[in-house]
């Protein structure tokens, strides 16, 4: 029996780590685009029109059809039915089709008042789309959760897993950082179709994967080995029924509700509340997902060579706690401060998951591994739909003057612009126009966020009626006093300049308010660690009463020295 199992491919270290890169590769682009949209908030605020709780609506669509028509539980029941190889396949084609109607959405324009289902036409077909990329991804996911067990069971399976999220998290990482110099150099849609170009990459990739997969099947062709009862359905019954399983789920849903949607706003807190160029916030968010590309693996090795997983998810939550907590702190605003909490939050978020997924092959037998890992990441959606969307319906309302106060910026320079400009001699097209506007309004409001003493007043002590139109009149005498003259990109450099200078002087004195305050989405945060601490003691409980080994190594003591 033992000369069988070194025959096997999965004994072969070159072979089972090459399957772990493919795998993950077909990962890395739907966490670009899980991220791709966020850092350009901003952008979506002063030039779509979008407020915030369009935007937490827009993040909460990705769980829309995983949790509302269960897509998440049949990918599940459909993956331990068909396999890896279909399931993985279809998977990504749909994370491709969802990202292409996303770019679509928002690179269109749709007659403004335009509703659907009462949303704005473009904030629904952009979440519809969303929501599309939600479904194949989570698949997506459970499928590489399963082939990495197929692989790595039984050998470095925590580490393999860390591997795998690390090698994902890479793209949240370039997201976070890109994202937003490409919309500011390019078009706010420049990131997603940089993420529509990755998708096409994630299919080839799990493609190429179904080849690895096949040779597996026919290097263990010859072995005999005790097949397990098929699935059935009523195993779901059984899965639902473990204690221990609903511990970690919940601990799922409140973990990673404190750490994905942090993200989706954590690049606007960095703005707005720690005065970070916009052109640099991403970087200090996108240090997270670079933490855990590393200790994940690390922590993972740790699991396998000495257990201790449930202890891992406490300290995990500890730290979930700590980050959150000072994060909420309103006297503290320095970039350093918030640099090295984001540094000690991606310690924590590699902590949980590292321990975590491995975690459920020791409670769940591996014919429901694919539905188990389906249930939590459905419940895990609930969590991931709920939140964002929570948070930001709280932004909006507890800072409700900060869109309409962006959007009627926007709106004064463009009706200046579109007005002066066209009754020049030199001639300017819509979109020279349009981009004119974009960059005047968008560099009125980087100007204001970033201003340390800049101290804002409610927006019942303005006439916003009156900024709108001193912002109009001042814009127009502006452009009308440039030398219209010379090199068309130097004129609309010179107009944009005139432009922000006057409107800057406009809003700083009439103390507009156009900056966010996150302290009660933060202490929403820091109210989801203190949950996920207690679940992490009684799953630590549970385990020590039903000796499901979680505190054990995962390596097996005879399996250590094999053959390359």
């Amino acid at each position: 029996m033992n000369v069988a199992i070194k025959e096997s491919l999965r004994d072969s270290k070159k072979a089972r780590w090459t399957a772990l890169v493919v795998i993950s590769l077909s990962m890395f682009g739907a966490y670009f685009f899980n991220y791709a949209m966020s850092p350009v908030k901003p952008m979506l605020e002063s030039q779509l029109g979008w407020n915030s709780a369009d935007f937490g609506m827009y993040t909460s669509s990705y769980g829309w059809f995983n949790v509302f028509l269960f897509m998440l539980i049949f990918s599940g029941i459909i993956l331990d039915k068909v396999g890896i190889r279909i399931t993985g396949i279809g998977a990504t084609v749909m994370m491709a089709v969802g990202t292409g109607i996303n770019y679509w959405a928002v690179t269109t324009s749709f007659p403004e008042g335009a509703m659907i289902l009462g949303m704005k036409t473009q904030v629904a077909l952009s979440c519809l789309g969303f929501a599309i990329f939600g479904v194949g991804t989570e698949a997506a996911g459970i499928t590489v959760s399963k082939a990495v067990v197929r692989w790595f069971k039984g050998k470095e399976m925590a580490f393999a897993m860390g591997m795998q999220m690390s090698i994902a998290r890479l793209g949240t990482a370039l997201a976070l950082g890109i994202a937003l110099p490409l919309a500011k150099n390019f078009s706010y849609a420049t990131p997603v179709l940089v993420a529509l170009a990755l998708m096409l990459i994630s299919v080839i990739a799990f493609i190429f994967y179904t080849i690895l997969d096949k040779r597996l099947d026919a290097s263990e062709a010859h072995i005999e080995v005790e097949e397990e009862d098929p699935f059935k359905i009523k195993d779901i019954l059984l899965i639902v029924k473990n204690k221990a399983f609903w511990f970690i789920a919940i601990l799922c849903v409140l973990f990673y509700g404190a750490v994905f949607p942090f993200l989706f706003y954590a690049t606007d807190l960095m703005i707005n509340k720690y005065h970070v160029d916009p052109y640099f916030a991403g970087i200090i968010p996108g240090l997270l997902p670079f933490g855990t590309i590393l200790l994940t693996p690390l922590f993972g090795g740790i699991y396998d060579k000495k257990g201790k997983g449930a202890s891992i998810m406490i300290l995990g939550s500890l730290i979930l706690i700590f980050v959150h907590g000072f994060l909420s702190v309103p006297g503290i605003t320095n970039w350093i401060f918030a640099t090295v909490m984001v540094i000690t939050l991606g310690i924590g978020f590699s902590l949980v998951p590292a321990a975590m997924w491995p975690s459920v092959p020791k409670i769940i037998p591996e014919k429901q591994l694919g539905t188990a890992y389906a249930v939590i990441f459905w419940i895990q959606n609930i969590g991931l739909l709920s939140i964002p969307l929570l948070l930001g319906v709280v932004l909006n309302s507890t800072n409700p003057d900060v869109s309409p106060n962006k959007t009627m910026i926007k709106t004064a320079i463009e009706k200046s612009y579109n007005k002066t400009l066209s009754g020049v001699d030199m001639e300017f097209t819509k979109k020279e126009i349009k981009d004119a506007v974009e960059k005047a309004s968008n560099g009125v409001i980087d100007s204001i966020v970033q201003s340390i003493s800049y101290d804002a007043v409610p927006i019942s002590k303005i006439d916003t009626a009156a900024v709108k139109s001193n912002i109009f009149t001042t814009t127009n005498k502006a452009v009308l006093s440039i030398d219209m003259s010379g090199d068309k990109k130097i004129v609309l450099n010179k107009v944009v300049k005139s432009t922000i200078s006057g409107t800057y002087k406009i809003v700083t004195n009439k103390k507009l308010n156009i900056r966010y305050n996150y302290q009660v989405d933060m202490l929403i945060f820091t109210a989801l660690g203190i949950l996920g601490l207690l679940l992490a003691f009684l799953l630590k409980a549970e385990d020590k009463k039903k000796g499901y080994g979680l505190e054990l190594p995962n390596i097996k003591q005879e399996e250590t020295k094999e053959e390359e």
